[in-house]
């Protein structure tokens, strides 16, 4: 009996997930550094290597895709937060400010909640995420519940966030600190915001 086989490889299987996954982090990146006025949903397609289709598929619309990446960076951010002593706070911070995962890779999660769709949905995300966090920090720096407290860490916040986008802006010497460099003052902030009145 004879048995022909094909040369022809089998079709490659579709990762849906890994696709997915590969617009995202595309997203993340171009949304965080060109703004969401600035990236078509063209140059996240070709960053990312894959179909500019696929990203309705997926994320229905471009206003979906700046949504998920929000979603993925406040998680990222959430995580940073989440066990961290009060003493862990302003490297935290610092490693954020200048793009550093808690993984030492690169994040633009900060940088990333800058950016306006100006789309309302888009925002109340980020507002709600913003207020999750900052409930996280007020929790990691020890700060005692009621509103006074959650100011303090909302304060905190602005601080991170203020420090992200004037290094975005080049403002020197902020924009070529390391973490390092940022850690030192950001622990003056952090202690005088957590330091209760006697």
């Amino acid at each position: 009996m004879n048995v022909t086989t094909s040369s022809t490889p089998p079709p490659r299987r579709r990762d849906a997930a890994r696709t997915r996954q590969l617009l995202l982090d595309a997203a993340v990146r171009r949304f965080a550094t060109a703004g969401y006025a600035e990236t078509t949903v063209r140059d996240i397609a070709d960053e990312a290597g894959v179909n500019v289709a696929l990203i309705s598929r997926y994320f229905e619309s471009k206003v979906g895709l700046f949504e998920a990446a929000l979603t993925a960076s406040f998680t990222e951010l959430r995580a940073a937060a989440g066990d961290v002593t009060p003493a862990e706070v302003p490297e935290t911070i610092a490693r954020q400010a200048v793009g550093q995962s808690i993984a030492g890779g690169p994040s633009h999660s900060l940088l990333l909640i800058l950016r306006s769709p100006g789309d309302e949905r888009a925002d109340q995300i980020r507002l709600r995420f913003l207020r999750m966090f900052a409930e996280k920090m007020a929790k990691a720096a020890s700060l005692q519940g009621g509103d006074p407290d959650l100011l303090r860490a909302q304060i905190l916040l602005s601080t991170a966030i203020g420090v992200t986008l004037l290094r975005a802006g080049n403002l020197e010497p902020l924009a070529s600190a390391s973490a390092e460099d940022l850690t030192i003052p950001l622990r003056d902030v952090v202690e005088a915001l957590i330091k209760k009145p006697s």
